[in-house]
């Protein structure tokens, strides 16, 4: 394998390690601040005990997070040189702002609301939990907002003199039709991992409970506990799913207009069609080397029309498939799905067509990636709506083997739907590093051999499987322990020890 290759495994093994950590922050910080207001409100000190147990989850997280995301930062200079230099001007801008006001945000407030208990008036410790979830929603936004642009480089032009992309507009870039898309799709997605992480381990807990109460022949009052979190958790994952799949098909008809290519290779449509099908399974073929490959289908299940509803909300539709996709760019270079291209694409339209550049993405990466993301998501959801079937009008449960590998399963759904969502978005997005602008091959840094890339990537890989050990190992231990005692605060003395109550 050549520097590009393991630049490009290296950044991804980081980045999706590092995304697994990612939609659990931004989903809990909100949940643990609606659980910490129905408890100001209710004066139901479960609310409060459900705070806390949570609190624990989401501080080992917020760790793991920060500490493997650091490594992105330094891969940007390190392993990407040459795109940095080339779009640092435009990219560096939202990551600025996420370092120094979200990100900022988040870690101000949140020793702010790990040290205020107790210390700080009951609203004003509220609001510390509310900015943190805030300032998590807006480092997501700055992030997207830079990736979505790497997507569709609105806002930019190309300055000959110095060689590089610059910013001619930042409102552009932030109200990029595919930011404007990803950006609720995101965070929907986020409260869905929330959502079934609660209702996993409160659902785990139930049934732990009944069966301690039949071998016991007593009432766990906990029980009511964990099924008032499951519920809340159910719902969570209920209407953010819903919010979820109608961002999705948003991002669909963005997809369409500005990424055919991405849409064809996700759909495996291999030819241009009217009322085109969906392929449920598909395994597509190449055939010759070079400007000359074709595409195949060897096998495929189709539903019909349904991707040209999926696309243009027209059973009817044209839908442009991979071969006339590739002569079209072949031929006239790249043009979205409107036949147009925006002011940076074009600046570099004729040298693109002087370069080996073959525009079609990895096919079967693109195809599986996409259903992966959607059958996950789909199953945690009716997962969520049986739940709530089964805790109606004070119902517990009964539990049992299956249902009990069904709750430990259940947070990985949306967790793993998250991580092949992104997988999909950018292998989908090759060969380029900026679409239609920038190839990936371009970007690396001239300097970095493949022995060392290999090193580094090796070295990452097993630091961050200690890690994963690590994180895993706490959160089972802080499950195990279940919800903490309500303990009344020690208010004077000169040993007060610091309390995570009230």
């Amino acid at each position: 394998m050549d520097a590009e290759v393991l630049s490009r495994w290296q950044f991804g093994i980081t980045t999706v390690y590092h995304f697994f950590f990612v939609p659990i922050t931004i989903g809990i910080t909100w949940l643990m601040a609606g659980m910490q207001t129905a408890w100001m409100r209710t004066r139901d000190d479960q609310w409060l005990r459900l705070v806390k147990f949570f609190a624990r989850l989401m501080l080992i997280n917020f760790a793991a997070g920060v500490v493997t995301g650091i490594v992105q930062e330094f891969q940007f200079g390190m392993n990407w040189s040459e795109y940095s230099r080339f779009v640092g001007d435009i990219f560096g801008a939202p990551l600025a702002l996420e370092a120094l006001i979200a990100f900022f945000m988040e870690s101000t407030f949140i020793g702010l609301w790990i040290f205020g208990w107790n210390r700080l008036p009951r609203a004003l410790h509220l609001a510390c939990i509310y900015l943190v979830a805030v300032g998590t929603t807006a480092s997501a936004a700055f992030i997207l907002s830079a990736n979505c642009w790497m997507q569709n480089p609105v806002g930019a032009v190309y300055n000959e003199a110095t060689g590089r992309a610059e910013l001619s507009s930042f409102t552009d870039v932030l109200t990029n039709p595919f930011f404007l898309a990803t950006f609720p799709h995101q965070i929907g997605a986020s409260l869905m991992v929330a959502g079934a992480l609660l209702l996993g381990v409160s659902g785990w807990w139930m049934a732990a409970r009944r069966r301690r109460a039949q071998d016991e022949a007593g009432v766990e009052p906990d029980t009511g506990v964990w099924r008032r979190s499951a519920r809340l958790g159910a719902w969570v994952l209920l209407f953010a799913g819903i919010a979820t799949l109608v961002s999705g098909d948003l991002q669909a008809q963005v997809e369409t207009r500005y990424q055919p290519m991405k849409l064809a290779a996700s759909e495996g449509l291999i030819e241009t069609e009217d009322g085109a099908p969906f392929s449920v399974v598909a395994i597509i073929t190449t055939e010759g080397t070079g400007n000359d490959v074709t595409y195949h289908k060897a096998l495929s299940i189709e539903v019909p029309y349904v991707l040209s509803i999926l696309a243009r909300h027209d059973p009817n539709a044209t839908v442009q498939g991979i071969q006339d996709l590739r002569q079209q760019y072949l031929d006239e270079g790249y043009r979205n799905g409107d036949g147009e291209a925006d002011q940076l694409q074009e600046a570099f339209a004729s040298e693109l067509r002087d370069m080996p550049v073959d525009p079609v993405p990895d096919v079967m990466v693109s195809f599986y990636g996409f259903r992966l993301m959607i059958g996950l998501g789909v199953l945690a959801i009716l997962i969520g709506v049986v739940m709530l079937w089964l805790t109606r009008r004070g119902r517990v449960p009964k539990g049992g083997g299956f249902f009990t590998v069904v709750m430990v399963c259940l947070p990985f759904l949306p967790l793993l739907a998250n991580s092949f969502g992104w997988i999909f978005t950018e292998m989908g997005r090759q060969p380029w590093l900026v679409y239609g602008v920038l190839p990936t091959a371009a970007g690396v840094s001239p300097g970095n051999g493949a022995g060392d890339l290999l090193f580094t990537m090796i070295l990452y890989t097993l630091i961050y499987a200690a890690v994963a050990v690590v994180v895993l190992k706490l959160f089972i231990r802080t499950i195990r322990e279940g919800l903490p005692a309500l303990v009344a605060p020690v208010t004077s003395g000169a040993d007060r020890p610091m309390s995570f109550a009230y």
